[in-house]
């Protein structure tokens, strides 16, 4: 029979990552205001996991990239269904974007947390010649050395584009693109695993330093994204199949499994499955799902887009950094192409935020504490990539001519 010290710990064994980041979360609140010194000694541990993070970063970077872009498909075999694909996933991740932009713009829900400031930025006169030559690298080396974000995701988006005009020739780099993505996530993962810690030692010296008004912030943060999160799957996502013509109960019908999948377990892998099964019985012809599906799961993540807009902006009120409008239209455009590629990773976008903390000069201890309110958010976010993930091939199909009934009944060449 198991003692009760035992069963205690068989079910901390039992407990999963998020479940011990919400429990380191608990547990530096209470700390952060009862032992203030103490709180501020163990940001070392913060400290440490925030440089491992950095630390992959360009790896991760070039992974994705190369491998997101170079592995599209050739030129010839992207045809109309891949350029109609194109233009739905960057309609929907640029209004996704913009989305989490403007409502942490609107709420401000980092106004008052009281964050350390970043590294300061040098002031310098921006145009646009200033802008387009600093986004040019002299060396990919020297980018990664110094961090320049934008500089390695111009040079590894060209770098892709030229893989994917290559076509067969350029595989073994892409093989390699994806093996470095790999191995990239994997070493993430093991960072991971001292996330919990990390969580407990950043809110509790955040808690020190900025008392109620941090757990205030973090409740407006949690709002404001489950409302962007929310708003986009009702306005836009349910705007556009209306706009098309697609009967929206049925299709609801249909999506409701594999988002619930999502929601429960906070992966879109999971979910992918059903995803696939539902949408091809909900009518959509094969050969737009072997096209637009695969290309979705890299390029069409829009609850993730809507996230790292919010949580940018969140970090940098926080922080009480004031980007002038040239910085934020840079930030809105790496954004755009560094969302790209991350499907199926856990808290991989935090990666390409502490890319972007670094060359904009955000702290990264924003991080940590981004991580400790993550868990709440994520179930809501993976739900609307999955329903974006469904989504895009229905509109597809339907731009291709595809009629759906508002009933169920066999639709004729489905197979096709």
């Amino acid at each position: 029979m198991d003692t009760p010290r035992g069963s205690v710990v068989s079910a901390l064994r039992r407990l999963s990552l998020v479940q011990w980041m919400l429990l380191a979360v608990l547990a530096g609140i209470p700390l952060g205001f009862l032992a203030p010194e103490f709180s501020a000694d163990i940001k070392v541990v913060s400290d440490v996991f925030l440089r491992l993070i950095r630390a992959i970063i360009a790896p991760v970077l070039f992974g994705v990239l190369v491998r997101a872009i170079g592995a599209a498909g050739s030129m010839s075999d992207l045809g109309r269904l891949g350029w109609k694909s194109l233009v739905v996933f960057e309609v929907a991740t640029t209004l996704a974007l913009l989305l989490g932009w403007f409502t942490a713009a609107i709420l401000q829900p980092g106004i008052g947390v009281n964050l350390p400031s970043g590294e300061p930025v040098a002031a310098q006169p921006v145009t646009f010649s200033t802008v387009i030559l600093n986004a040019v690298p002299t060396s990919l080396i020297d980018a990664m050395a110094r961090g320049d974000v934008l500089q390695m995701v111009v040079f590894c988006t060209l770098f892709g584009a030229a893989c994917l005009a290559l076509g067969e020739k350029a595989k073994p780099v892409l093989v390699f693109a994806d093996s470095l993505a790999e191995v990239a996530f994997r070493f993430t993962h093991i960072i991971m695993y001292m996330a919990p810690a990390a969580v407990l030692a950043a809110m509790a010296s955040t808690v020190a330093g900025g008392g109620v008004n941090v757990l205030l912030g973090l409740l407006k943060l949690f709002i404001a994204s489950w409302f962007a999160e929310t708003f986009f799957l009702v306005v836009v996502l349910g705007g556009a199949l209306v706009a098309f013509g697609v009967p929206l109960r049925r299709f609801i019908r249909y999506v409701r499994e594999p988002f619930l999948v999502a929601f429960a377990t906070t992966s879109s892998a999971a979910a992918l499955p059903q995803t696939l099964e539902q949408i091809e019985r909900f009518g959509v012809p094969r050969r737009v799902i072997g096209v637009v599906a695969p290309l979705s799961i890299s390029l069409n993540l829009n609850g993730s887009t809507i996230f790292i807009g919010l949580a940018t902006l969140f970090v940098a009120q926080a922080a009480g950094v004031d980007l002038s409008f040239d910085q934020q239209l840079l930030i809105l455009l790496t954004l755009k192409i560094t969302s790209k590629g991350v499907a199926g990773i856990p808290r991989a976008n935090f990666v390409v935020l502490a890319a972007l903390f670094q060359s904009f000069g955000l702290p990264l201890e924003g991080l940590a504490v981004l991580l400790g309110i993550d868990a709440l958010i994520d179930p809501i976010r993976t739900s609307v990539n999955v329903v974006s993930h469904s989504v895009a091939p229905v509109v597809v199909a339907r731009w291709e001519g595809t009629e759906f009934p508002s009933a169920d009944r066999p639709v004729p060449g489905n197979a096709a």
